[in-house]
């Protein structure tokens, strides 16, 4: 009786996790691509031409990586439960804090430079499309890899 209990478990299980979703379009695609590459090259750029100490390019340098490989971590997170997928609370609410984290720590860092309300614009906006599109980017690669599993 128990045995059968546990494999009705598993089918259910099994039957809530089934991904039927629309392949991307190369389209959104390219264009997620696209965003992420133009928010993080300008990025950059921005703080290659900035007049900053080393050690100030270094921390919005770090503040980028850690701030996408948050966002993709809670991207995951959140996809792997709705899916049905165990994520502990504990993963779960740490990429949440470091995501928030990241971005404070831009916030605070901007509102501390001493540079030009339309440079700390740039970088807010470029840090925000690079964070969004390597979101999208990360789901689009998903998909992609689940629909061909399928196949």
């Amino acid at each position: 009786m128990e045995t059968q209990v546990n494999t009705e478990e598993i089918i259910q299980k099994k039957q809530k996790n089934n991904f039927h979703g629309v392949r991307p379009t190369a389209a959104f695609i390219g264009a997620a691509w696209a965003g992420l590459g133009i928010g993080v090259i300008a990025y950059c750029i921005g703080l290659w031409n900035a007049h900053m100490e080393l050690n100030e390019k270094g921390y919005y340098f770090a503040i980028i990586l850690f701030g996408l490989f948050s966002a993709i971590s809670v991207q995951k997170c959140v996809r792997d439960r709705a899916e049905g997928l165990e994520v502990t609370d504990i993963y779960y609410g740490l990429s949440w804090v470091m995501t928030i984290a990241s971005i404070v720590l831009l916030v605070v860092g901007l509102r501390n430079a001493d540079i030009s309300l339309s440079e700390k614009g740039f970088y807010g906006m470029s840090y925000t499309l690079g964070l969004f599109a390597a979101i999208a980017v990360q789901k689009n690669t998903r998909d992609i890899k689940i629909l061909d599993r399928e196949a």
